[in-house]
């Protein structure tokens, strides 16, 4: 089975960088067409805080079970956790950066914008920040430590009497 990595930074990097690639073209095409500029909901960083919070929950229950050996963990479970972890870490790059993308419009305008209107573009820059630290925490939280029971098992080397449920979602490299 081929072994898991922890995800790229810069795939994250990247991400916020097209999420603000797109936040500057909508600005510009409504400001384009005399529009008013584009104000998310506050709902969106709202959601976007409680997607992190979630898995930073799901973490932290992940992490107390494995340091603690209170019982096993179903692997299932931790790679549905590690992909969520992934999958959280590129949308709140992105949407953190729709949201820095949807202001840094704002900045070339000579009369200032209203804080009405840039602060739900700054708020929502700063939960998708939130949502990518939840999910890096969540993400390294599915490090499984190696255990006493491989019985001097190498790196490459598996055990037979072990199956695909026993194997680690993810471990350290």
């Amino acid at each position: 089975m081929r072994r898991l990595e922890r995800s790229n930074p810069l795939a994250a990097v990247a991400a916020a960088a097209m999420g603000a690639a797109i936040g500057l073209l909508v600005q510009f095409a409504l400001s384009s067409r005399g529009a008013a500029p584009f104000v998310p909901p506050y709902s969106l960083p709202i959601t976007l805080v409680l997607i992190g919070a979630v898995l930073l929950g799901f973490a932290i229950r992940l992490r107390r079970t494995l340091a603690g050996r209170t019982g096993r963990v179903n692997p299932f479970q931790a790679v549905r956790l590690l992909a969520a972890a992934r999958a959280g870490q590129l949308v709140g790059a992105l949407l953190g950066g729709f949201g820095a993308g949807l202001a840094l419009s704002l900045l070339g305008r000579s009369i200032p914008a209203p804080v009405a209107t840039w602060l739900p573009m700054l708020i929502v820059c700063g939960a998708g920040a939130v949502l990518v630290a939840c999910a890096a925490y969540a993400e390294h939280a599915c490090r499984i430590p190696p255990d006493d029971e491989d019985g001097g098992a190498g790196e490459g080397e598996t055990d037979p009497g072990r199956g695909p449920v026993d194997q680690a979602a993810y471990r350290k490299p």
